[in-house]
């Protein structure tokens, strides 16, 4: 029996001679055929799958948590500078309360905020906000 010959690691078939088996098999005593199988890889032992009644509360609450997530869109706008470094205040504050939070963030809790309030208080907050020419800003030089 021609004894297979198996890839190394760079993939290339490793050098196979026929008397390789016998070689061994002189020095330790067993015949050549006893030598040849001790080469062969024994064949792997396959589990069964043992039977499932409930997912575990692990996977049921990562499920839940890993609903499909809502796509995001990015968007640009103008706003004075004094508002933007309100955000950094803002910020700054959660970050004392022991909370770190995006500039993204704030301005979404602050859109839910005014969600909930009545009409009248939300009309009001938007006159008092001052109107920001759109664009970009000019270049500082």
């Amino acid at each position: 029996m021609k004894p297979q010959a198996t890839r190394n690691k760079s993939g290339k078939r490793a050098h196979a001679s026929p008397d390789d088996g016998a070689s061994e098999a002189v020095a330790g005593g067993d015949s050549v055929q006893t030598a040849q199988n001790r080469h062969v890889a024994a064949k792997p032992q396959t589990r069964k799958a043992k039977p499932v009644d409930a997912p575990s509360a692990r996977a049921v609450r990562h499920h839940r948590e890993h609903v499909k997530q809502e796509k995001v869109v990015r968007d640009t706008f103008t706003m004075p500078r004094e508002d933007y470094e309100q955000l950094a205040v803002l910020k700054q504050r959660c970050l004392d309360a022991g909370v770190a939070v995006k500039k993204s963030e704030l301005v979404r809790a602050a859109l839910l905020l005014l969600a909930s309030e009545p009409t009248k208080r939300l009309l009001a907050a938007v006159k008092a906000v001052e109107p920001v020419k759109t664009g970009r800003p000019p270049k500082s030089k």
